[in-house]
C-alpha cells in the first residue's frame, strides 16, 4: 500500500508509531494457538473473580469446534453467537474460526421478530446462545420456511464461567443483575448444553482458513430494508486486533475493562479477538453498572477501558464518585457518540485522564480514525490510523473539500470491508474511485482541520444515534407497520439530555384505534417486538404523514420541525 505522506496528520505521526503495518499471513485462529502456547497460565477473562486461563480458552474452542464439525459445520458456513458478554462468547468466536466457519455476531437485545432476519439472510444452521435467548431464536426459528430453520441450537448458562457459591462482595453486581445471570429459564427442546458439547471429545478436522478468507459477518442497517452483513475477511479484522495494541500502549501487561457489548464491532475486535492477539487480561462485564465498574477498575488495577461517553457521564452520576479509585487507568478510549467538552474536562480535572475518542464502522472492523492518547483533541474523531488515507469530499461532485470544509468522509485502508453479503448493487453504491483507489463512502458528513484531525458534523445517511446504539428508522418503521393499531409511522430523532438523540415515532392510526390507543400502547407493543434501544421513547399521533408529489414521507421535514421545535401538523 502506498501512503500519501502529503496527509496533514503525518507532520504529527509519532516516532513511536510505524505508518502502516505489516500483518501476518495467518488466520485469526493462529493467535489464538501462538498466545495459548506463550501464557497458557494467563487468565484471558475474569468474570466475576473466575478466570479463563488461555490454555483454557484454546482447549474448550478445539474442543467446541470438533462438535462443530461432528454436526455438519464446514468451511465457510456462518455460525451465529447470539449472546450477552461473558467468556463462552470469546470460546464459542474462537471455535467457529478454528472450524473454518464465519462468525455472524447478532445484537443480543433483538426480540423473535427481529432476529429471524439473521437465520435467513446468513444461511447460519447453528446458533450459539445463552438459555436466557434461547426461547427468543426458538421462536423465530419456528416461524420460518423449514428450508431455513436451524439444525442445532447450543446454550450455554452464565453460570458455567462464573465461580461455584456466594460471589465476592467486590465482584457483585447489583440485585437485578446477579438474578438475571443465575437464572435457569426453561430451555427448547432440541437443544444441545454446552458443557455437553465440549466433553463430548470430538476432534476437529485440520485448520484450513488463510488471512482472505472471510471470518467475520456482522450486521448493519441503513436507510433502507432490513440490516445487511459486512464482509470481513481474516485479513480485514486482524489489520485493528494487532493495530489497537501499538496504538493504545497495549500488551500481554495489560488488564482492560470489557463492558461494550461484544456484537459490537467494537466489542468484538478488542475484546473476542484483541486479547488473543496481545496476551492481554479482559475483566467482563455482561451489563452496565457503574458502582460494579469502578470497584473492578480498582480492585484488578485496570489499565486501559474503551467505553461510551454515556457511561463516563453515568459513573460521575454516582453518589460515590468521590471515593472511586481510577487511579489504574492509562488509557481511556472511545466513540460511537461525541464526549461532551464538559465531561471530558472533568475527567482531566479529577482523574487525570484524557478521552481519546476514535472513528470506526462496522463496515471498518471498528476504528479507521483515532485520536493519538498523547495528542487528543476533545470532541474529535482523531487522525487516520495505519494505512489509512482518509479525505472530505463533495457528495454530489464527488470533489475533495478545502481544508476546514464539509463533506462526506470517505476512507481507504486495510481494514474496509468487501462488501455486503448477498446486495452487489449496494456494495457498488458504498464505494467510489479517487486517485486510482477504492474509497469507501461512510455517509458522515465532516471536515478536516490544518493538522489532519477529522471532526464528525452531521449525517448524509438517516440515522439515530442512542447512546453509541445506531438506531436506522427503516428498519424500525417496517417493525411498527406490523402493530395492529398503527397504519403509517416515520421515525425520527429527538434530543435527549443522557442519550444524546432518543427514538420519535410519528404515527398515523388506523380508523379502528384512533381514540383507543394510547402512546404507551404504542411504546409497550414496541418493547414486546424489537430491541429495547429501537423502542420509541416518544410517539406523537397525527392525522396524515406530510408526503412529496411522488408519495414518499417527508421525513426531513418532520426532522426539521422537531429540531426546531416544532410539533407535525396534528
Amino acid at each position: 500500500m502506498t501512503i500519501d505522506l502529503r496527509q496533514p496528520h503525518h507532520t504529527i505521526w509519532p516516532a513511536r508509531l510505524p505508518r502502516e503495518l505489516v500483518l501476518p499471513e495467518t488466520s485469526l485462529w493462529f493467535n489464538t494457538e501462538v498466545v495459548a502456547k506463550r501464557y497458557p497460565n494467563k487468565a484471558a477473562y475474569l468474570f466475576f473473580g473466575r478466570a479463563l486461563t488461555f490454555r483454557e480458552l484454546h482447549d474448550q474452542a478445539v474442543a467446541l469446534a470438533g462438535w462443530l464439525h461432528s454436526r455438519g459445520v464446514a468451511r465457510g458456513d456462518r455460525v451465529i453467537v447470539f449472546m450477552q458478554n461473558c467468556p463462552q462468547y470469546s470460546v464459542a468466536v474462537q471455535a467457529i474460526l478454528r472450524a473454518d466457519a464465519v462468525v455472524v455476531p447478532v445484537n443480543p437485545m433483538n426480540k423473535a421478530d427481529e432476529f429471524g432476519h439473521y437465520i435467513a439472510d446468513s444461511g447460519a444452521r447453528i446458533v450459539i446462545t445463552t438459555a436466557d435467548l434461547a426461547g427468543i431464536v426458538a421462536q423465530a426459528d419456528a416461524r420460518l420456511p423449514a428450508e431455513q430453520r436451524l439444525r442445532e441450537l447450543l446454550v450455554t448458562h452464565f453460570t458455567d464461567a462464573m465461580p461455584e457459591g456466594p460471589l465476592d462482595p467486590a465482584e457483585e453486581p447489583a440485585a437485578p443483575i446477579l438474578q438475571w445471570l443465575r437464572a435457569k429459564p426453561d430451555l427448547p427442546p432440541r437443544c444441545t448444553a454446552w458443557c455437553d458439547a465440549i466433553a463430548a471429545g470430538h476432534e476437529p478436522r485440520a485448520h484450513e482458513s488463510g488471512p482472505d478468507d472471510m471470518a467475520v459477518l456482522p450486521y448493519t442497517s441503513g436507510t433502507t430494508g432490513l440490516p445487511k452483513g459486512c464482509i470481513h475477511t481474516h485479513r480485514t479484522v486482524m489489520h485493528n486486533v494487532c493495530g489497537g495494541g501499538q496504538w493504545g500502549h497495549s500488551g500481554p501487561e495489560t488488564v482492560s475493562l470489557g463492558v461494550v457489548p461484544m456484537f459490537h464491532i467494537t466489542g468484538f475486535v478488542y475484546y473476542a479477538l484483541a486479547p488473543l492477539g496481545s496476551g492481554a487480561t479482559i475483566v467482563l462485564m455482561p451489563r452496565w453498572d457503574r458502582e460494579l465498574a469502578a470497584r473492578l477498575i480498582a480492585r484488578h488495577r485496570v489499565s486501559h477501558w474503551t467505553c461510551i461517553p454515556t457511561m463516563i457521564i453515568d459513573l460521575f452520576a454516582s453518589p460515590n464518585v468521590a471515593s472511586f479509585d481510577l487511579s489504574s487507568l492509562r488509557y481511556l478510549s472511545g466513540g460511537g457518540a461525541a464526549m461532551p467538552q464538559a465531561v471530558a474536562e472533568r475527567l482531566r480535572r479529577e482523574f487525570n485522564l484524557t478521552f481519546a475518542e476514535g472513528y470506526g464502522l462496522t463496515e471498518t472492523a471498528a476504528p479507521t480514525h483515532s485520536n493519538l492518547p498523547e495528542r487528543a483533541k476533545l470532541q474529535c474523531l482523531g487522525i487516520p490510523i495505519f494505512g489509512v488515507d482518509s479525505r472530505v469530499i463533495d457528495p454530489d461532485t464527488l470533489q475533495e473539500m478545502p481544508v476546514g470544509e464539509t463533506g462526506e468522509i470517505v476512507s481507504h485502508g486495510p481494514m474496509i470491508f468487501k462488501g455486503y453479503w448477498g446486495h452487489p448493487e449496494a456494495t457498488r453504491a458504498a464505494f467510489i474511485e479517487i486517485d486510482g483507489k477504492s474509497f469507501f463512502r461512510t455517509g458522515d458528513l465532516g471536515h478536516m482541520d490544518e493538522e489532519g484531525y477529522f471532526f464528525i458534523t452531521d449525517r448524509l445517511k438517516r440515522m439515530i444515534n442512542a447512546s453509541g446504539y445506531k438506531v436506522w428508522p427503516a428498519e424500525v418503521e417496517a417493525l411498527l407497520y406490523r402493530c395492529p393499531a398503527v397504519q403509517e409511522a416515520c421515525i425520527i430523532a429527538a434530543r435527549d439530555a443522557y442519550r444524546g438523540e432518543t427514538v420519535k415515532a410519528v404515527v398515523v392510526l388506523r380508523a379502528d384505534a384512533k381514540g383507543k390507543t394510547t402512546a404507551d400502547d404504542i411504546i409497550g407493543w414496541s418493547r414486546e417486538h424489537m430491541a429495547a434501544y429501537k423502542v420509541p421513547k416518544l410517539v406523537q399521533f397525527v392525522d396524515a404523514l406530510p408526503k412529496s408529489g411522488s408519495g414518499k414521507v417527508m421525513w426531513r421535514l418532520l426532522q426539521e420541525q422537531e429540531a426546531a421545535g416544532l410539533k407535525a401538523p396534528a
